[in-house]
């Protein structure tokens, strides 16, 4: 005699079992879908900002930036300093094609200027001079504009970039001085050691020989800032 309640047991397992093949499938697809919307979100939106083009060089160049939420990504300014936009530069080669990047590490581009170095009886040569941050230097896990501002130089086609400034400093102004060969940098230092770049610190101007660019030395020596303060308080 068949066993109905048998049966009906070995049936109600299979539908069990069916439904929760089913509901583990849908659970799978939704946190596959759930992980695949987050690893998205994570991907930084980039933009790129408007061609420069010098003439007389061999590369075109493209400032890269983060897309702001906040921001017109179609209507940013067309100046070499623009806070929260660069973040790289591509170079683009118009003899071949081909395509470098300026920097191979994360920083934000503060601002970037053209330098035009001439020496007599040569042809001029002409040099980026960058700020940039690249150093938590305050301490509160991001970059931005608190942070120490380095001088970096680099050639005309964004190779052989090399630093300029010391650590833990920050640009005021630059000037060239082709007579002595080399670019005068005003520097701001956190000289009271508090992870800040305010008014109570302690400025000086650096030299940089463009012959053969490397961190510049303070051209005012404490023996000379000692001098001064003790004529300024007799």
């Amino acid at each position: 005699m068949i066993n109905h309640s048998f049966f009906k047991r070995i049936a109600a397992l299979t539908i069990v079992a069916i439904l929760s093949f089913s509901c583990e499938g849908t659970v799978t697809r939704q946190t596959e879908q759930t992980k695949a919307n987050a690893q998205q979100q994570l991907q930084p939106n980039l933009f790129y900002g408007d061609i420069i083009i010098k003439e007389e060089s061999d590369y075109l160049m493209i400032p890269v930036g983060l897309a702001d939420k906040n921001q017109d990504r179609f209507n940013l300014s067309s100046s070499y300093e623009n806070p929260k936009s660069y973040y790289n530069i591509i170079f683009y080669s118009k003899k071949d094609g081909k395509t470098h990047l300026l920097l191979s590490k994360k920083a934000i581009i503060h601002a970037f200027d053209l330098l035009d170095y001439k020496k007599a009886g040569k042809s001029s040569t002409k040099f980026w001079l960058y700020q940039i941050v690249d150093s938590d230097t305050n301490g509160d896990k991001k970059l931005d504009y608190q942070d120490a501002r380095i001088g970096y130089i680099s050639d005309f086609s964004g190779k052989n970039l090399k630093q300029i400034t010391p650590d833990n400093t920050q640009i005021l102004n630059s000037t060239i001085v082709q007579s002595a060969g080399a670019i005068f940098i005003k520097i701001l230092k956190d000289s009271d050691n508090d992870k800040k770049f305010t008014e109570k610190d302690e400025t000086n101007f650096i030299k940089v020989n463009l012959d053969n660019p490397t961190v510049g030395s303070e051209i005012i020596n404490d023996e000379t800032e000692q001098q001064i303060k003790s004529l300024v308080v007799k």
